[in-house]
């Protein structure tokens, strides 16, 4: 059964969606087969794979009822990784799962919030995958909480400045409520990526050593670097590990993937 990973954090611009894409090319290069999904509507795993931005070919559909999450994946010319890719229509999503949730003539009340929970089952019974990535919105509305309830780990990129600091709370406080209602008693925080790194500064150093006195072992012991070739290679479609596979934020996603396979107990 595949791993359900949660890539999130409301904040903007930490590093989310670039640890998504890097993380499942790590791990398809080391043998573990990867399904990355693209929940947010900009959109940017599925450019950062090389994909274009085609209608219908998202979560919208599935949401919708006119399509099944198997349907929508694509397989990607990195090894292992495969892809459910989005597209602008997502932004529509937050409006249909608000519809839904007041629609009170319905024989499923609770869709809007188990939708993409009931949509991932066969994928997550199969064995066609060891571990399913989610790089969530930089929000926590309905789309990410949709896939919090379903997911069983939680992974949070946190870039090393304060304000990200500050805001790790509203997420974690999140997983804690869903945990103590029943509504997902599985979901566990897999870890904190500190991201963005700068050697150079005290700042970079005094956030890391502060997240790890919070969250202690939770905390990857990999750190990723701020780096110019890892902000390249999304223009080019591709993860740093195909763009520039000998620099230091290639090597870096690398130890920080078989850091989360040893996590997962995927060895």
């Amino acid at each position: 059964m595949p791993s359900v990973i949660a890539i999130a954090n409301q904040k903007g611009g930490v590093g989310k969606t670039t640890t998504a894409v890097n993380l499942a090319a790590c791990l398809g290069s080391l043998g573990k087969r990867a399904l990355l999904i693209d929940m947010d509507a900009q959109a940017n795993c599925t450019s950062g794979l090389g994909f274009e931005k085609t209608p219908n070919e998202s979560l919208y559909p599935v949401l919708l009822g006119e399509s099944s999450l198997e349907e929508q994946i694509k397989e990607t010319e990195y090894e292992c990784v495969s892809l459910i890719p989005s597209e602008f229509d997502l932004c529509a999503a937050e409006v249909e799962l608000a519809r839904m949730s007041f629609d009170t003539k319905s024989d499923n009340p609770d869709r809007h919030l188990n939708w993409f929970k009931e949509a991932l089952e066969p994928i997550v019974k199969g064995q066609r995958f060891d571990v399913v990535l989610i790089d969530c919105p930089p929000s926590l509305g309905k789309l990410t909480l949709s896939v919090l309830i379903a997911a069983h780990h939680l992974l949070i990129p946190l870039q090393c400045e304060y304000y990200p600091l500050e805001g790790i709370s509203s997420i974690t406080d999140l997983m804690e409520q869903l945990k103590s209602s029943g509504v997902n008693k599985k979901l566990e925080l897999i870890g904190v990526l500190m991201t963005m790194f700068d050697s150079r500064t005290n700042l970079s150093r005094m956030v890391v050593g502060e997240v790890r006195q919070h969250f202690g072992d939770k905390v990857f012991w990999t750190v990723i670097p701020r780096a110019t070739r890892v902000a390249e290679s999304p223009s080019h479609g591709k993860p740093i590990l195909y763009y520039d596979p000998y620099s230091a934020g290639s090597a870096a996603y690398e130890v920080a993937a078989g850091e989360l396979i040893k996590r997962l107990d995927l060895d």
